[in-house]
């Protein structure tokens, strides 16, 4: 099996890219002086009938070695065998964003979009800088279409404010919309698909304290605080009370002016969501929220935002790295793991909004596809390996006339 890390320019015993000439002459049979043996004695030998057939015997061997050659040079970010079972990842570069940051801009060939206040620096992004009333996001431009995913964010949230005079944190997405500014860190309220939240402010703790009442030791929660929401755009963000009546799941993170990297983790495999992180300084992940049965779908974009008040911080990225992940399933989970068209969680009910009526209208359906309709947009998923996509069609005749099919409404 072939494998390989980094490649390109290594240092070795202080010879820099001394490897290459070297490994070229042996992938082509060619030293550094074009007059070899072997054309020498092809020149000699002519069109020698016992000379053709060695000569094409040396051709394919040679083109084994070029083959082999280019995939030690083009590996690059190979998959790597992560946890128990089979499961491996692969970094996704169209999603992924980290130093020099070349990738970031306003033009059409830009992977990434920044919006509000966010400006890029050399060591980061700065979301928001520690000033009153300032919002900024960082969007991908690319939907992401995986089906088992891994994002690994490296974030630092620092400034002047002393104990509980900062705010207000910051948010990564993965949702329907992107470049939406709104309340919710930065970000739209009523937004369509997953919010993990890094909040450094306690909203509902301070007003607690203004109306001299005090949590029962049982319900309170100690700031910076993560926490997580899957939202079908019908519900609002509760920002008097930290977001608690929405929330899966939370975990206290301290995790403002740490002289140390900080880490963040969302993983989706097989409808589980996992959120861990590394605040320690430990290079090790801490479970932080576990929630089974989230149901996401697929086509949604990543993203990340701050906000500030009253009260403020920077809120810095300095990389955000996307993973494939690759995992076995049985035909049982093949069959409950279909793909969906509207965030959800079971055992968990979320209003049915104003747009009840046409989350999902199955139009069409017959050996494996379907048609159907989700907040005026046209949907068209094929049985197979292609992921469905989004069309921009006044009408469901559209969707079938390039297909030769009929629609059966039912």
């Amino acid at each position: 099996m072939l494998t390989c890390g980094g490649g390109g320019s290594t240092r070795a015993n202080g010879r820099r890219g001394r490897w290459f000439p070297g490994l070229m002459a042996w992938a082509t049979g060619r030293a550094f002086n074009e007059g070899t043996a072997v054309g020498k004695m092809a020149a000699t030998l002519g069109s020698s009938g016992w000379w053709q057939r060695w000569r094409r015997r040396l051709s394919a061997w040679n083109g084994s070695r070029m083959l082999l050659l280019l995939l030690l040079l083009g590996c690059g970010q190979g998959p790597r065998q992560v946890g128990a079972g089979q499961t491996f990842e692969y970094l996704k570069r169209e999603h992924s964003l980290s130093k020099p940051y070349q990738g970031v801009g306003t033009g059409s060939s830009s992977l990434w979009n920044l919006m509000g206040n966010a400006m890029v620096m050399t060591q980061y992004i700065r979301l928001t800088p520690d000033m009153q009333s300032k919002q900024g996001a960082l969007w991908n431009r690319v939907p992401c279409f995986l089906r088992d995913w891994e994002l690994q964010v490296h974030f630092k949230i620092h400034g002047q404010g002393k104990k509980n005079l900062h705010g207000d944190g910051l948010a990564i997405w993965y949702t329907k919309d992107r470049m939406q500014p709104g309340p919710v860190f930065g970000n739209m309220d009523k937004f369509v698909g997953l919010g993990v939240f890094v909040d450094t402010y306690p909203n509902e703790e301070k007003q607690q304290e203004a109306q001299k009442r005090r949590y029962s030791p049982g319900v309170q929660r100690v700031f910076p605080y993560i926490s997580a929401m899957v939202n079908n755009g019908s519900l609002s963000y509760d920002h008097e009370r930290d977001g608690r009546p929405t929330e899966l799941g939370g975990c206290t993170a301290i995790v403002r002016n740490l002289h140390y990297d900080t880490f963040l983790v969302i993983r989706y495999v097989k409808r589980h969501l996992t959120i861990m992180m590394d605040i320690d300084g430990k290079h090790e992940w801490r479970d932080c929220i576990e929630v089974p049965g989230v149901r996401l779908p697929r086509g949604y974009y990543f993203g990340t935002s701050s906000i500030t008040g009253d009260l403020s911080d920077n809120h810095d990225v300095i990389s955000l790295k996307l993973f494939e992940l690759t995992v076995e399933r049985t035909p049982e989970e093949e069959k409950l793991h279909r793909d969906v068209f509207l965030p959800s969680v079971d055992n968990m009910k979320l209003p049915e909004g104003e747009h009840r009526g046409s989350w999902e209208v199955v139009l069409w359906s017959e050996g494996g596809h379907r048609a159907w309709k989700v907040h005026g947009d046209w949907h068209l998923q094929l049985e197979g390996p292609s992921p469905f996509c989004v069309l921009p069609l006044k009408n469901v005749e559209q969707v079938f006339l390039p297909l030769h099919l009929s629609p059966c409404y039912r």
